[in-house]
């Protein structure tokens, strides 16, 4: 005789409920252990909020009318807190009018005489400018900070983005003023020498290393000096401008300038989508195909990687072939897109600033994105913040660094906020009992 399953209760269907129920809870309760246990979204996003308010802490006591009325503290505590407070949003506005949105052209914007008036006379641009002044600074820094990224991915730490940057450059420049060709065409060739340039400084890094075992940043470092004295031989014997005596080369052809993508007004240019694009590559290259999966399999573990039959050096060799280029791409953007000519000012700190960016963008291309234009947003408003408010541009400075410094120390973050992680690693117990501990 065949036994009858047993049929389903109230206490079957409670319990299928209570099932339910724990299924639906199951998202927020996700992401409250995610928020509380700080993971590397929530310690990113803290650090930022973090450096922003030290920052600001910083802004304001360092102003002599701030310091002015806190000595009168005790006579006039509101008006002592007040002026802290108005100059420490008031630099913050400041830098989000000066890259973000300003209200005041907008409201100029509505008070012409007609649509067609406001975008010949260039109000609709001035709307838009700080935008565009955000993703024109923010250019250079993506695809630098790229350049860090990818290797990093791969086991190695790019810090020769300044020499391949200039590599970039010099070839990007040359090709610019020294060859006639048709506008498109000037333009793709002028980029692809850029690409050229960069990626023949790190074939050189990923060779010596694949090759000697020569130590990648000792390499860079010094291609970074050798890459320096060569612009400046170049500029001084070679690619000078007629007629003049300092370091600085002609201007390139029209024809090799980026096209401008909203009009003469805005200087944001077709550079900014050529960075995304190499972005979208970059994390294709990494995620969606078999080269990026021993990139990444060589960044955990070399050894492992070569017993499972991975070719490591020829991995160093592309690796770093890539990152180079993408640090030449990045100096065409500057080159065709914004300055034109080739001197010192032209690379500046772009080498350095991609190790931040790639730092705090956790070595990951939506990362490094995210990370490119959030210091794009603070150079493109500091300009106006330091007009309107006499706040240094220095200042922009130290958040960048304040950043940097909470991004590179998890643990501190975890700690100040007390995160479940930094209390089960016993960081939280030992700050908060202070000295005497």
């Amino acid at each position: 005789m065949s036994e009858q399953a047993p049929a389903a209760g109230p206490a079957t269907a409670e319990k299928k409920n209570g099932g339910d129920e724990t299924h639906r809870r199951s998202f927020g309760q996700t992401l409250r252990e995610s928020i509380l246990e700080g993971n590397s979204v929530t310690v990113t996003v803290l650090a930022i909020f973090t450096a922003i308010v030290i920052g600001g802490l910083l802004n304001a006591f360092t102003n002599t009318k701030v310091l002015h009325a806190w000595g009168n503290f005790f006579s006039a505590p509101g008006a002592a807190i007040a002026a802290a407070w108005d100059t420490a949003v008031g630099a913050y506005v400041a830098l989000f009018e000066g890259s973000i949105f300003n209200p005041h052209t907008v409201s100029q914007l509505f008070q012409q005489a007609s649509f067609a008036t406001a975008v010949h006379d260039g109000y609709l641009s001035a709307v838009f400018n700080p935008l565009s002044e955000t993703c024109v600074a923010a250019t250079p820094l993506l695809l630098a900070g790229l350049a860090v990224a990818l290797p990093y991915q791969a086991g190695l730490f790019n810090i020769g983005a300044q020499s391949q940057f200039i590599g970039g450059a010099i070839l990007a420049t040359y090709l610019g003023y020294g060859i006639s060709l048709p506008p498109v065409v000037h333009v793709i060739v002028c980029v692809i020498g850029g690409f050229a340039g960069g990626a023949v400084l790190g074939w050189i890094v990923g060779e010596l290393k694949a090759r000697t075992g020569a130590h990648e940043v000792i390499v860079t470092i010094m291609l970074n000096y050798i890459m320096a004295y060569l612009l400046a031989y170049l500029l001084g014997k070679v690619m000078q401008r007629p007629g003049r005596t300092d370091l600085i080369s002609p201007f390139i052809a029209s024809n090799a300038h980026l096209p401008l993508l909203f009009g003469s007004h805005l200087r944001i240019n077709a550079g900014f989508l050529l960075a995304l694009a190499c972005a979208f590559g970059v994390w294709w290259l990494l995620y969606r195909t078999t080269t990026g999966f021993e990139f990444r399999s060589i960044g955990k573990n070399p050894s492992a990687a070569r017993v499972a039959g991975m070719n490591v050096e020829r991995s160093w060799v592309l690796v770093m072939l890539i990152a180079g280029g993408l640090s030449g791409v990045a100096a065409s953007t500057v080159i065709q897109g914004t300055d034109f000519s080739l001197n010192f000012q032209s690379y500046g700190t772009y080498g350095i600033d991609a190790i931040t960016v790639a730092l705090l963008g956790m070595g990951r291309p939506l990362g490094v994105v995210l990370a490119s234009l959030l210091f794009g947003a603070f150079r493109a408003g500091a300009p106006l913040m330091q007009a309107q408010t006499t706040t240094p541009v220095d200042i922009v400075d130290v958040l960048t660094a304040l950043i940097v410094l909470f991004v590179a120390a998890p643990p501190l973050i975890r700690a100040i906020y007390r995160l479940r992680a930094a209390r089960a690693a016993g960081v939280g117990q030992t700050l908060s009992k202070g000295w005497q501990a």
